[in-house]
């Protein structure tokens, strides 16, 4: 809910400290790490004024002096992680770099599992995010498109990259989850499906399993669809 009268404001075009008073205890640089490390190690849920002051070992309301809201909070996290991404020399052929950038991605979102949860095209204009956009436009330099384009080009990577991450982590969370073993839900899960298809009622299902029986490599499908994606922009 808006406040009446709240000025809207950048974290990052704010000084690290309001306030008059002593040097400053405490970096943004600090604080989001300490959130990060709360995220981490017992999820997002966990991160709060109070837990990342208990972490740094402050006092929760003088963190608001570093920090106005949670959402301020937030944005630091995305951008202290999104700092692991760093840039290397384009290779020049666009499509290896943008599959290059979309395994990095995908891989910092599996160190970091709360970062789907929080993608946002607000936090895209993070000083690490910026450096982010940067690469990936320098990667896209012998692509001849508008920069509009590009940047449609990279948000749809990272779209899918975010998609697919997250359902790798909802699944590995359900397993852990599950009162027997994974290979016994398959089992389970794959007999009733067999009934199913041999009933008659789903042919084209049943013709679809007929051709491709599985196991569906995951792998091959993450780069496939990538490169699905990277086709549709070539020239």
């Amino acid at each position: 809910m808006a406040v009446r009268g709240a000025v809207p404001e950048v974290i990052w075009a704010r000084p690290e400290r309001t306030g008059r008073g002593p040097k400053p205890a405490y970096t943004r640089d600090d604080i989001a790490a300490a959130a990060v490390r709360i995220a981490d190690e017992r999820g997002l849920d966990a991160v709060s004024m109070r837990h990342v002051a208990a972490e740094l070992g402050c006092g929760t309301m003088s963190l608001y002096n570093y920090v106005p809201r949670k959402e301020d909070l937030y944005e630091l996290m995305m951008d202290a992680a999104g700092g692991e991404h760093e840039p290397w020399e384009p290779s020049g052929d666009w499509r290896a770099d943008l599959l290059r950038v979309a395994h990095e991605t995908r891989a910092l979102m599996h160190r970091h599992p709360w970062i789907p949860r929080l993608m946002s095209p607000v936090y895209g204009f993070s000083p690490h995010a910026l450096r982010y956009l940067e690469h990936c436009l320098a990667c896209l330099d012998p692509l001849e498109a508008s920069y509009g384009t590009k940047l449609e080009l990279i948000a749809m990577l990272n779209g899918v990259v975010t998609t697919y991450v997250r359902n790798e982590l909802d699944t590995a969370e359900r397993v852990r989850a599950l009162p027997w073993s994974e290979d016994e839900e398959h089992a389970a899960r794959g007999a009733y499906l067999g009934r199913q298809l041999a009933s008659g009622a789903f042919p084209r299902m049943a013709e679809a399993f007929a051709e491709d029986p599985g196991p569906v490599d995951l792998e091959e499908v993450f780069e496939r669809v990538l490169g699905r994606i990277l086709d549709a922009y070539s020239p």
